[in-house]
């Protein structure tokens, strides 16, 4: 399970192993937070310095790493350093940071939660739900966006049960969804909303979500009923779920005369919740003014 864990707003690329029961956290991406590394680039770079020194001492905290592949910034599966918890201490050990003791707290809170949403599932919910609160989402958009999640969880456990691959499957399956209902291929998609490394899901408006879902639970459903084999027949199905939300856009925009799909993204949204929150005060700030002028 791939996440993205936030240490002072700077993402931490992570993997829960299920079989262990362990995560691992990127090599590159925690070197980056303590050495305060401007971009990737700057991180890796002075991880293969390190990395060398390492060696060179005889040190056998390299034989801890490993590599697993995780997103890179330009939106692609590659071959990743990681490391676990220990790992991730000693590494810490090995680097001169101001930053050392606050990130090791971080990593002890990180595997406290883990072990507490194994024991209560509801609190993965709860902290996705103040995740997105923090970044200045409604609550009606959250409860939507918490929704898809399900729903995507369902259509992945469909293709799982149908042997399709995580990765380079899902993602073929998933543009065939989209292409199906947006009319637009995912990259596409996420070009119009000003997108790079971003999940697309997170900068869409409540309709695009509402539509989106529905696509991918056609999807599910079709896939259960139809029983498809390989990966070009889940391609069909996929095509024919995203269809059915592709209808369902096209009447809604001849109904409404404009598109479904914008290119508002989350920083839109964000503004657009600020102006909402706002316009109220502004009035009462204006009917005080009015008032003042009058006296």
């Amino acid at each position: 399970m791939d996440e993205i864990k936030l240490y002072e707003n700077k993402e931490i690329r992570s993997v829960w192993d299920e079989e262990k029961e362990e995560w691992y956290f990127s090599v590159v991406d925690v070197v980056g937070v303590l050495t305060g590394q401007e971009n990737a680039r700057g991180a890796s770079t002075y991880w293969a310095v390190l990395k060398k020194r390492l060696k060179e001492e005889g040190n056998e905290l390299l034989t801890i790493c490993k590599q697993l592949k995780m997103k890179a910034t330009d939106g692609k599966m590659r071959l990743t350093d990681v490391a676990d918890m220990q790992g991730i201490f000693r590494i810490i050990q090995s680097i001169p940071s101001p930053k050392a003791e606050s990130f090791k707290l971080w990593l002890a809170e990180v595997g406290k939660e883990r072990i507490d949403e194994i024991i209560d599932p509801e609190l993965t919910i709860d902290r996705a739900l103040e995740t997105y609160l923090k970044k200045g989402y409604t609550r009606e958009w959250i409860n939507q966006r918490l929704q898809a999640i399900q729903v995507r969880k369902e259509l992945t456990d469909a293709w799982d049960d149908h042997g399709i691959q995580k990765g380079v499957e899902y993602a073929i399956l998933t543009d065939e969804i989209t292409k199906a209902w947006s009319g637009m291929t995912t990259r596409g998609y996420k070009n119009l909303k000003g997108l790079k490394k971003e999940n697309l899901r997170d900068n869409m408006t409540t309709l695009e979500i509402v539509l989106n879902m529905l696509a991918e639970a056609t999807t599910t459903e079709l896939t259960k009923t139809t029983n498809p084999k390989g990966l070009e027949e889940n391609k069909k199905v996929a095509k024919e779920g995203g269809s059915v939300a592709g209808n369902a856009r096209k009447e809604i925009e001849q109904k409404t005369g404009k598109p479904v799909i914008t290119s508002k993204n989350a920083v839109d949204l964000s503004r657009l919740i600020e102006d909402v929150v706002k316009e109220p005060f502004n009035k009462k700030q204006d009917k005080k003014d009015d008032t003042d002028n009058e006296t």
